[in-house]
């Protein structure tokens, strides 16, 4: 599978783990990957460590959108970008802007392309609005964004932080026609957590999974529990059996930044509504281990 990998890594860890993981699937072919939200240039150097870690150093990146479409930037650094002096990485990269880039990369695998998007949605908004074609040539699109049942006991707000640092862009995305329109919201990925301890057992058994490790003490600082929001995301494009989808139709509050959605077999979107993460955690680790 041919995927373009949109992140906001650098911030919550989890972007990392997943960009690992999309490394080291020998399912996936990394066609691509840039980078959305505060510092963009430092995201895109996290990127480059995990790919020449995984020995994929000719896998494209380009640092994208900093501003959001609208509202104050919510994640203005990337503080994870204190672990760089520690790792071989690029510090220079293609003058490319990341649209047009994302625009030539789909539309030169027509129909092949399915575009990962993890972070803010302002790079897939501003792609689906200065090339309003590019859609209808992706082979689909998956987001890690909103929350689509009740809300689960350990989130601390109504809205899924994806969306809330750029509704604007999250509206646009959502309103935007793709045929395969996939979301795995907060309800599912809080089902899916491993506490420090066995993050590091588990995580230091693996090469590709070291740099990560070094990024998550940044994340530990704040932290107790990793979340494995974005693999979750990731792994069901590989496995159709980790996360259960049901069509309807999503909304965007674009003022608070709240999702709702409206079970309906002819909507346009599909969202997760279960997962096993047994099966999941298998799949996940799986593919450092072939």
């Amino acid at each position: 599978m041919k995927v373009l990998f949109d992140t906001d890594i650098g911030s919550d860890i989890d972007d990392a783990v997943c960009l690992a993981y999309l490394l080291a699937n020998p399912e996936c072919e990394l066609v691509g990957v840039t980078t959305v939200s505060g510092q963009p240039a430092e995201r895109a150097k996290l990127a480059s460590v995990l790919c020449k870690a995984a020995n994929q150093p000719g896998v494209p990146v380009v640092p994208g959108a900093e501003a959001p479409f609208s509202g104050r930037q919510r994640q203005p650094l990337a503080k994870q970008a204190s672990v760089l002096p520690r790792w071989p990485h690029e510090s220079r990269f293609p003058r490319l802007d990341a649209v047009d880039f994302m625009a030539e990369t789909i539309h030169s695998h027509e129909r092949q392309v399915t575009l990962l998007a993890v972070g803010p949605m302002t790079n897939v908004a501003a792609l689906f609005k200065k090339h309003p074609g590019v859609a209808g040539s992706l082979n689909g699109l998956m987001l890690m964004s909103g929350r689509f049942g009740p809300k689960p006991p350990s989130a601390r707000a109504d809205h899924e932080w994806n969306v809330y640092c750029d509704p604007v862009a999250a509206d646009i995305v959502y309103r935007t026609r793709v045929p395969v329109h996939r979301s795995v919201g907060l309800d599912v990925t809080l089902q899916v957590q491993m506490e420090e301890q066995a993050v590091r057992a588990r995580f230091s058994a693996h090469p590709g999974l070291l740099p990560v490790l070094d990024m998550a003490t940044v994340w530990y600082q704040d932290a107790e529990l990793m979340t494995f929001h974005d693999p979750l995301a990731a792994a069901s494009l590989f496995d159709g059996r980790v996360c259960g989808f049901q069509r309807g139709r999503v909304e965007v509050d674009t003022g608070s930044g709240v999702t709702s959605w409206t079970r309906s077999e002819g909507g346009a979107h599909e969202v997760a509504l279960t997962v096993d993460p047994k099966r999941f955690f298998e799949s996940y680790f799986g593919v450092f281990e072939r």
